[in-house]
């Protein structure tokens, strides 16, 4: 009696299926292969599962293949971060391997406490962050490996007190991404303060750049640099908009918008529209806040870059650094058209901005930063580390291994990444 109760439940269960899969309208799949297809829905949910633990191997996925995300793992717990039994490479068919060539006379290993030694592991920038144009608070990078701007609202808020706490462990620098300072950045580490093209947090009643909200912001925390973001690599030439609905009270005060209203990022910044007019920019921002001021940019046209580079050469003037951001993007969201298509990768990008400054003379002067997708891509580096190539050769070095082994300047950062995980 109970089991026929049970094969009547069940037929009814599986009528009411059909019928349902029958009159729905959302999908076809559906319509025509009633219950089967529902199977075709769950292997699509289980896809990405199935692909990164039976499909693929160590080094495809991305934007961190299995190899690295069990290094830095590793690291990061203070366990061993060796591994056994060679390589998994195919050295031989891997076009953008690095292949680091190694003496055989090493150097002694670094004494703890000094660069690059124990328990930090920390390599400090070779060039003065805003030296070269005598910034009043030109300082030089504790670390070449930073965390990169991502915007409040791309993460919680206890994400970013975590990143500004790990950075104070670290003893790198956080840049604040486009939306502005927030109490979360409040918790130790150093900042860089980044505008974008809203001037969220440094804008006035209609939208405008403020120098004076600007020097407020500043003298609330402890922001060591500006960074004037003029685009980003996942959707450069492209604005962005925050529904009314999102705008809460915490975020309208921490962009200086109305809460409620639609918050609109423009494409472009409303405070200058050519080279020589992003120059005073720069220098009136240095000048009143006496802090190294570089700019932020994915790489396009080269015709911006040479006469950027021409006019630096010329005035003396211009940006402290020069942060590439890789075409291959990072937490900003955008039209998959955009975040495939538009901009160079960071490999070729910043082997063309770095041979500009260099054949039209102020690299000596700039202190060139990666930002994108680091590791297997580029410093989206984690999708948030930056590297600063803060000295004239291991820029070139760095410039003539994007354009003949891409990966190397990522496969450096992504280890640099490494050591300040397992520090923090």
């Amino acid at each position: 009696m109970r089991n026929s109760h049970l094969r009547a439940a069940a037929a009814v269960a599986f009528a009411g299926v059909v019928g349902y899969d029958l009159l729905q309208r959302r999908r076809a799949i559906l319509r025509n292969f009633p219950v089967v297809g529902h199977f075709r829905y769950a292997l699509e949910a289980f896809g990405p599962e199935l692909r990164q633990y039976i499909v693929t191997s160590n080094n495809e996925e991305r934007p961190f293949s299995r190899d690295q995300r069990r290094w830095i793992e590793a690291s990061s717990e203070g366990k061993p971060n060796v591994f056994g039994f060679g390589t998994d490479d195919e050295m031989e068919a891997v076009e953008s391997l690095l292949i680091i060539k190694h003496s055989p006379f090493p150097a002694p290993a670094p004494v703890a406490g000094e660069p690059t030694g124990a328990p930090l592991y920390s390599v400090p920038a070779a060039k003065v962050l805003g030296g070269a144009h005598r910034r009043p608070h030109a300082f030089r990078p504790g670390s070449v490996v930073n965390l990169s701007g991502m915007s409040y609202g791309a993460l919680s808020p206890a994400a970013v007190e975590a990143l500004n706490r790990g950075a104070k462990l670290a003893e790198c620098l956080q840049n604040t991404g486009e939306d502005g300072l927030a109490a979360a950045h409040c918790s130790g580490g150093e900042l860089v303060f980044q505008i974008g093209t809203g001037y969220f947090g440094c804008r006035d009643e209609h939208g405008r750049f403020s120098l004076e909200r600007l020097r407020e912001r500043v003298d609330q925390a402890p922001v060591r640099a500006i960074e004037v973001k003029l685009s980003q690599g996942a959707k450069p030439g492209l604005g962005g908009l925050l529904p009314g609905v999102k705008v809460t009270s915490e975020i309208a005060a921490i962009r200086c918008v109305p809460a409620g209203e639609d918050c609109v990022s423009p494409p472009a910044h409303s405070a200058f529209s050519d080279v020589d007019g992003l120059i005073e920019f720069i220098e009136l921002i240095a000048q009143d806040t006496g802090l190294p001021v570089g700019i932020k940019s994915a790489v396009g046209e080269s015709g911006f870059w040479e006469a950027l580079a021409e006019r630096m050469a010329l005035t003396g003037g211009g940006p402290d650094f020069v942060a590439v951001d890789g075409g291959e993007g990072g937490t900003g969201a955008a039209p998959l058209s955009f975040a495939d298509h538009v901009a160079l990768p960071f490999k070729l990008g910043f082997a063309r901005v770095y041979s500009t400054f260099a054949r039209a003379g102020p690299a000596e002067d700039v202190v060139f930063i990666g930002s994108g997708a680091s590791g297997s891509r580029t410093p989206r580096s984690s999708p948030s580390l930056w590297a600063a190539i803060s000295s004239t050769s291991a820029a070139r070095r760095c410039s003539q291994s994007a354009a003949s082994r891409p990966s190397a300047a990522t496969q450096d950062a992504a280890r640099q990444a490494s050591r300040h995980s397992r520090a923090g």
